[in-house]
């Protein structure tokens, strides 16, 4: 006997999700310092009025995850909904909306967390809440963990787990953030959703020169701010050869059959256009960014030391500590030391996958003329921990966003049209269902 689909309300589930969202993003959880058991009080108060019972895990200083269980008849493996709590911080002077009010405004819900990453952290919410109320029969379990400390690199939230609970990370498949859709891409005005099967890795350095302090007036060879500036500028000129993995192979060559992307697919042409093209340029090289720089005490006063941060972030494959060696040959300053802050890296998901499939299938009954594509994120998430244990971890939100307001995560102004919420959650919903139903 088929199992009948169930039938979801959807204006009354969106509105549901809406107000969850809304209430959620005026937690503020910026990290530092996370205070990520705010956000889990949060969603365990929501999954308790539903009967669903959920564990918290606590490595101190209010640094929590959660996580809950909508159990299968365990005759397939787990899928995990998987989404972190924390947002980075923000500069407040510069939003046209306060932060952490979940202002609605012009068909837009603002906030920092909008994207990055609580609107798809309540998409999946929305899911297990939707199918424990419908009753869903379940083939496997559906885990929804929420996660601390994941913007600055998972430190206390999923590396910790991954080391003193791996038994709450056990899963086949695993839903996060990462790709999505865009409604616009070289130019060419349709959906597109990429399906991040892999990640850049992330190196975070610091940048310390030493030297001699003095007056301002009688400069010197031993100023630490001139050797870290040079140290700089050696690291800006680096021509860094760029690369074509198999996964961003399938990305361009599905695009240029689409007419969206028409550069040309060999290194070559891919070269040509990431000359341009800061995100292209982005996928094929290993990159690097100053983030901070730290030196002085007084406008007079020659400081006796200079520290800048390097965001560098590194291809599928690349060697941690190959590119830092790199790095110091660039540099070949001694007196610049390096030191090392974090460091990730990733397995590549495959594609050809009973979870790929269904997310193409579900794209395109609710997307008309949608594109779908595997591709690699130029950012890190608590994904590459799953895929470094061979659990196929996608990153996929489900929403559909334009390229300027994709520009505000991590930015100013960070918001979601409620169009593109009501599509992450309905894709979300969908997927997982078809993953899971027996």
């Amino acid at each position: 006997m088929t199992a009948v689909e169930p039938r979801v309300d959807w204006d009354a589930a969106f509105e549901e999700a809406l107000g969850i969202l809304q209430e959620y993003l005026r937690i503020d959880t910026s990290n530092p310092p996370g205070r990520e058991r705010l956000a889990c009080d949060f969603l365990g108060a929501i999954l308790e009025r539903e009967g669903l019972e959920y564990e918290l895990y606590d490595p101190g200083d209010d640094r929590v995850s959660l996580r809950a269980v909508l159990k299968g008849d365990g005759s397939k493996p787990p899928l995990m909904l998987l989404n972190h709590t924390d947002v980075v911080p923000v500069e407040r002077e510069f939003w046209d909306e306060e932060p952490f009010a979940g202002v609605i405004r012009d068909g837009e819900i603002w906030g920092r967390g909008a994207l990055d990453m609580k609107g798809l952290g309540v998409a999946e919410l929305l899911t297990v809440l939707l199918l424990k109320r419908a009753g869903t029969p379940l083939a496997r379990d559906v885990v929804f963990l929420a996660v601390a400390d994941e913007e600055a690199g998972g430190t206390l939230g999923i590396e910790w787990l991954e080391r003193l609970h791996p038994e709450a990370l056990e899963a086949e498949y695993v839903i996060n953030e990462g790709g999505g859709g865009t409604t616009e891409l070289f130019g060419v005005q349709r959906p597109v959703f990429t399906v991040t099967t892999g990640e850049k890795g992330p190196l975070w350095l610091r940048l310390i020169a030493e030297g001699r302090p003095g007056h301002g007036s009688v400069p010197h060879a031993e100023n630490p701010v001139d050797r870290l500036v040079r140290a700089l500028g050696k690291l800006d000129a680096w021509d860094r050869s760029p690369s074509l993995s198999p996964v961003l192979e399938e990305y361009f060559e599905r695009l240029e059959r689409a007419g969206i992307y028409r550069g040309g697919t060999s290194i070559e042409q891919l070269q040509r256009t990431a000359a341009t093209d800061v995100r292209v340029r982005a996928l094929l090289t290993n990159t690097i960014s100053a983030t901070t720089l730290e030196a002085g005490i007084k406008h007079n006063v020659i400081p006796a030391q200079a520290e800048a941060t390097i965001d560098c972030r590194l291809l599928p494959g690349v060697d941690a500590d190959e590119f830092q060696a790199e790095v110091a040959r660039v540099i070949d300053d001694p007196k610049v030391r390096i030191e090392r802050v974090f460091a990730g890296a990733s397995d590549t998901s495959p594609h050809d996958t009973e979870l790929f499939a269904t997310i193409d299938a579900v794209v395109r009954d609710l997307v008309e003329d949608a594109v779908v594509t595997p591709g690699i994120t130029a950012g890190f998430t608590d994904s590459r921990v799953f895929r470094n244990q061979g659990v196929v971890a996608y990153g996929f939100s489900g929403g559909l966003t334009s390229p300027s307001l994709a520009r505000t995560v991590h930015g100013n102004n960070e918001r979601i049209t409620l169009d593109s919420f009501r599509l992450s959650c309905q894709m979300i919903y969908e997927v997982t269902r078809r993953m899971c139903a027996a």
